[in-house]
């Protein structure tokens, strides 16, 4: 597939001043406030604009799909403001090599990340995309094979809360009592929703005949 960066859109973002180590970045995004908001209707255009904007920019041999999930896909659903993107490769390794720099180079912050714990494989390429005038987080985008089914039981975990809306309803009101109590902790906020997407995701595993993963 021939390469498009020279859209304007896949442009190099302005460079930050200062360069930080991987501890310091590491440091500095897990201490960013997390706060929820009411839905908003544009969050599905805003994955929607984020998608075009991937497939045009990366190695199209590479993505094999490119999904919507978390609580910004369920419409009514309150969440943090973050628009959350699974994109299956067909490669993490060529990931690391070929689609890393050029988003990089468009300013989002990347992480190779643990799927379990603070350095349990397997890892899988993270990205973080921020407004450029206010820095806000606007889109988290998880770059995984099609082997790592935990990432991919996020879609059934979806699925079953737009399917569920008495337990979306739970998971609101587990996220707001978390945001308030751990603001500025992304990590015990990340652990005190843990039990609870298990238990949705092992509801939603019996739930559906066939697999929406597929």
């Amino acid at each position: 597939m021939t390469d498009r960066r020279a859209n304007d859109t896949c442009a190099p973002a302005a460079k930050r001043q200062q360069v930080e180590t991987p501890e310091e970045k590491i440091l500095r995004v897990m201490k960013e406030e997390v706060a929820i908001v009411p839905y908003d209707p544009r969050w599905p255009e805003l994955f929607e604009e984020e998608r075009r904007h991937l497939l045009s920019c990366l190695p199209g041999n590479l993505i094999r799909r490119i999904e919507h999930f978390g609580s910004t896909a369920v419409v009514g659903l309150a969440a943090k403001p973050i628009v959350d993107m699974l994109v299956e490769v067909t490669s993490l390794s060529e990931t690391r090599v070929r689609i890393s720099p050029i988003l990089e180079a468009q300013g989002y912050d990347y992480f190779w990340r643990a799927t379990e714990g603070e350095n349990g494989p397997p890892f899988y390429a993270w990205f973080i995309k921020r407004d450029p005038q206010t820095g806000a987080r606007t889109h988290h985008i998880h770059m995984v094979e099609g082997t790592f089914t935990g990432h991919l039981d996020r879609l059934l975990f979806r699925d079953y809360l737009i399917d569920h809306p008495d337990v979306a309803r739970a998971y609101e009101e587990l996220k707001t009592d978390l945001a308030k109590a751990t603001p500025g902790d992304r990590i015990a906020y990340t652990i005190g929703k843990r039990e609870f997407i298990e238990r949705v995701t092992k509801q939603a595993k019996e739930h559906y005949p066939n697999d929406p993963r597929e």
